[in-house]
């Protein structure tokens, strides 16, 4: 809205201030703010009388400078005065303050307002004591001095700019990209210094840290150039529009760094969270990289959003009414964000834990905002609702500190008590024999006579850390059971039914 108006301002500004001055008046804040102006512009300049709005107190000389100097810090910082906006009212009052003062730009520059004296509107003493430092803060590094060796107007126009402001804008736009060139170069290993470990060794992605030069040295050059447009003396709306675009620029790229640089952060902090033995941290960096990725591109969002002048208030107001709705009707996905909240507090399982949930298993790969996902024995994934997850009985395997083996023998009825004895003293040897079982907690024990076979107990805790060696070190208790039952000659029994016919 308020570039439209900048619009309708800049045709209403070359109607107006093209008509002649006829009677200088500050009766009230419009009068002197166009006195002020007005007698600035380069077909009307005549520093002498814009200087009246700021002789509160101070001799011509100094009102003079202080005019023309308010004017370039307007101009620099692309502030263009809307002038059907200004009270016209001698006896305007501010709302807020209950005072006669007239604050231009109360967002941009505060310290910059009107005052009621006498009958007569002048800028305050407040705002002649901040001009000078707002002056140099617009135009540092001595180009002040530059600004006031340039030419107020030129005969030449093209396109309301000076020949010598064109030119001026060719030489700044030649030089920032010669200057980003040659700072990247300097740039660029000193990053790279940073990014290595005490080692030497580079623990950054190369791709990332490339990204982070040619951004860091893009923003530098972008935060130059907004120093030195103010010198070329654009126009109020050339100036606001330049200087518009260029702080979007440098928020956009900004934000991009501060992202790129938060990735680098990400992989020191996985670096180090894959060296510790607790798996939280693990499981937690995903969530915080993905709350603090959000937070980095919404305040750039933000900020952009102000520099368009939308009521960013507002907007933030209107979304969290209507969040509050989508809300209401997506009870699931706030029932999801509960069950993560719920997951991380009792802490049911670990990232690389290996879970049952529904006779379905296996491995922890990422809890996130909504789901949880595990990986599959054949590497496929399955995602599960953290909020289903919160009401299931979840079989955590990966905090066993045992794998347990546990198998019934069933042998022949034809086999002794004695050749029976000498099975299961055998089979205990085994156990105590294998180096990957628990030697004080088995269990080998004649426990049944079945319908067709007498069966035996083994069940032994197996010391294994790993699926794959879970399998391994069964595989070889069950060959050594075949092997033994072969040395006694004890005969493994399986389900039969005999049948009897009697004889009539």
């Amino acid at each position: 809205m308020r570039n439209l108006l900048g619009i309708i301002f800049l045709f209403w500004t070359v109607s107006t201030f093209g008509q002649t001055e006829t009677t200088i008046s500050l009766e009230s804040p419009h009068a002197a703010v166009y006195t002020h102006l007005f007698y600035l512009q380069p077909e009307q300049y005549h520093p002498e009388l814009a200087a009246l709005p700021f002789r509160n107190g101070i001799d011509s000389v100094l009102a003079k400078t202080y005019a023309i100097q308010l004017k370039q810090i307007l101009d620099g910082e692309g502030l263009y005065v809307l002038m059907q906006k200004l009270p016209v009212e001698s006896n305007y009052v501010d709302s807020v303050s209950k005072k006669s003062v007239y604050t231009l730009f109360p967002v941009e520059m505060p310290q910059i307002y009107l005052e009621k004296v006498n009958d007569k509107w002048y800028y305050s003493k407040e705002t002649i004591a901040n001009i000078p430092k707002l002056h140099k803060k617009v135009y540092p590094f001595g180009s002040d001095i530059l600004v006031n060796l340039l030419p107020i107007s030129s005969q030449k126009v093209f396109l309301g700019l000076a020949i010598w402001q064109i030119i001026g804008m060719f030489v700044i736009v030649i030089f920032a990209f010669i200057f980003y060139e040659l700072l990247k170069l300097i740039i660029k290993p000193i990053i790279q210094r940073i990014s290595r470990g005490k080692n030497r060794t580079a623990l950054g992605d190369t791709k990332i840290i490339g990204k982070i030069n040619r951004q860091l040295t893009l923003l530098i050059v972008l935060l130059l150039l907004k120093v030195l447009v103010p010198i070329l003396l654009l126009t109020p709306t050339w100036s606001h529009y330049v200087i518009l675009v260029i702080k979007i620029f440098i928020t956009v790229i900004f934000t991009i760094l501060i992202y790129r640089i938060w990735a680098l952060i990400v992989l020191y902090a996985a670096k180090y969270a894959k060296s510790t033995k607790d798996k939280m941290d693990e499981q937690l960096l995903p969530i915080i990289t993905k709350i603090v990725q959000f937070l980095i591109i919404a305040g750039g969002a933000i900020y952009v959003l102000q520099l368009l002048n939308v009521n960013v208030t507002a907007l933030i107001a209107g979304v969290s009414i209507g969040g509050l709705a989508l809300a209401l009707a997506s009870q699931d996905t706030v029932k999801n964000l509960i069950g993560s909240v719920m997951i991380f507090i009792d802490k049911p399982f670990q990232i690389d834990d290996y879970i049952e949930v529904n006779g379905q298993g296996g491995t922890i790969v990422e809890v996130g905002f909504r789901t949880t996902r595990v990986r599959m024995s054949d590497s496929s994934i399955l995602s599960i609702p953290n909020g289903n997850i919160a009401n299931m009985a979840v079989i955590n395997k990966g905090v066993r500190t045992f794998r347990l083996f546990q198998t019934t023998l069933g042998i022949t009825y034809d086999t002794s008590p004695a050749l029976i004895e000498k099975f299961i003293s055998g089979l205990k040897n085994i156990i105590e024999k294998h180096p990957s079982t628990d030697k004080e907690n088995y269990l080998v024990n004649l426990t049944e006579l079945g319908a067709s076979s007498i069966n035996i107990l083994f069940r032994v805790p197996l010391l294994v850390g790993d699926y794959a060696t879970e399998l391994n070190t069964k595989e070889e208790l069950l060959f050594s059971i075949m092997r033994l039952a072969e040395d006694l000659d004890v005969s493994f029994a399986f389900p039969s039914t005999s049948v009897y016919i009697e004889k009539k």
